[in-house]
């Protein structure tokens, strides 16, 4: 008898708490393999796009141990990037999806392709919905996180990471040197950047961001 490694995938945390999603994988999986041919079951809680899948790969590990079948519910809970199912399909892992029992390699390369397109368009949707509220003027994002005591909470936030980071601690030291020596801000920032200095994110660094640090640290 052919045996099976589930494994089902849901996009949110709450979605995972929940059992919405979870439950109709279950049922396909239940369907596709009756009588106890599922011999373990690895749920993953991760957004399509990421490719890190902790669980997706225990699962692998343990169908090739056991010389099982991975077996999904529905080819886009894989992923939707087809170079990633390429991958794959390319490491010698069998899987079969319950919504294309008899897809082949051929098949489950076009629906992958398939599934990464459909991807890109609800980014692409998203994005238009987004920029037409804004052209409307709406306030996009958590109400919460647009009080004025939120606002200021990630401020002092930002300001306390500013203040601990270390590049920004080693160019402050050489910020008050050079002022000292009457260089103004546009000329700090080219030496720091001569130096090869960086900022908190990793870039070059601008007039504006000296100043901002001279000042917190005088």
């Amino acid at each position: 008898m052919k045996s099976y490694v589930a494994y089902l995938r849901v996009s949110t945390q709450k979605q995972g708490q929940s059992g919405l999603g979870l439950a109709a994988q279950r049922a396909a999986v239940a369907a596709f393999a009756p009588g106890g041919q599922v011999v373990a079951e690895l749920v993953e809680v991760e957004s399509g796009k990421q490719n890190q899948r902790p669980q997706l790969a225990a699962a692998m590990a343990l169908a090739k141990a056991r010389g099982a079948t991975l077996l999904i519910a529905k080819l886009d809970r894989l992923s939707r990037n087809a170079g990633f199912i390429f991958a794959l399909r390319d490491a010698g892992v069998d899987f079969v999806c319950c919504d294309m029992p008899d897809a082949n390699t051929l098949t489950v390369g076009i629906f992958a392709v398939l599934a990464q397109h459909e991807r890109e368009l609800i980014s692409q949707r998203t994005k238009a919905a987004l920029a037409a509220k804004r052209a409307q003027g709406a306030r996009l994002g958590t109400p919460a996180n647009l009080t004025p005591a939120a606002t200021q909470k990630g401020r002092d936030q930002n300001r306390a990471n500013a203040h601990a980071n270390e590049h920004n601690e080693r160019a402050a030291a050489h910020i008050l040197l050079l002022k000292e020596k009457g260089f103004n801000y546009s000329q700090i920032a080219a030496k720091l950047n001569a130096l090869r200095f960086v900022t908190r994110t990793g870039k070059a660094f601008r007039a504006e961001q000296v100043k901002r640090l001279y000042l917190r640290a005088t």
